[in-house]
């Protein structure tokens, strides 16, 4: 039987986990909750109608949430010169490919995000079963394998975050830290929620958004109305 510490229970107590909540009823609460000696991030949770063992049904994407993270993101821009050189002076931690390369073969992990030149991902690609697990792989998709390296080290840093449905069918992200304001946490919540409904697959049938959680880091999670998040139909 889990047990949970004497903060987790205390929070359980001002909460009920059988209501649904409105989004910004629910962020006052997670907020208030949130007592630990840090800076608890607060996590938004999606339960999609997808099947992820689908290629076809496979939601991911990218936000740029409009006050960030509140995270200090380590960016490292593998890439040659004059790239590497272009990468850190707009704010990149870490610019280079060899001496990467090798670093993490030899399980260097000192970084977040990892953003490359379309001409070097023969190099990065080898490098697929070490980043991979890690989410650490570059991908056209999300942003992350451009030549224009300024720009993506920017709005990495800014706040852009990517998303995946895992394989049983949820979207988990943290949208911010527990001392933003509710205001600030309900607009990056919102960011992060029209992103998932744009990202929706023509293949999926069925309601779309099955279920939304917010949480703080260890705090107890609060199920949202889908109405207070704008009532979009998903049928």
């Amino acid at each position: 039987m889990k047990r949970h510490g004497k903060r987790f229970t205390s929070a359980l107590k001002n909460v009920d986990i059988a209501k649904e909540y409105s989004y910004r009823e629910a962020v006052e609460l997670v907020k208030k909750n949130a007592t630990a000696k840090f800076d608890e991030s607060f996590e938004v949770a999606i339960r999609l109608g997808v099947d992820p063992r689908k290629a076809d049904q496979l939601v991911r994407g990218t936000v740029s949430l409009p006050h960030g993270t509140g995270k200090s993101v380590r960016v490292l821009v593998m890439a040659k010169s004059p790239k590497d050189a272009e990468a850190l002076a707009a704010g990149a931690d870490y610019a280079g490919l060899e001496e990467y390369s090798q670093k993490i073969q030899a399980g260097w992990a000192d970084i977040d995000v990892i953003i490359a030149t379309p001409d070097v991902m023969g190099e990065v690609g080898k490098l697929g079963r070490i980043l991979g697990p890690r989410g650490l792989m570059p991908n056209p998709k999300s942003g992350t394998v451009t030549f224009d390296v300024a720009k993506a080290v920017n709005e990495v840093k800014a706040g852009k975050i990517e998303y995946r449905v895992d394989k049983a069918g949820n979207v988990h992200a943290s949208v911010g830290k527990c001392s933003f304001t509710t205001e600030q946490i309900a607009e990056n919540a919102m960011e992060l929620y029209n992103s998932i409904l744009r990202a929706k697959p023509l293949t999926s049938k069925g309601k779309y958004v099955r279920g939304i959680a917010f949480s703080s880091t260890m705090g107890p999670g609060l199920h949202i109305s889908e109405q207070s998040m704008g009532g979009h139909s998903q049928d």
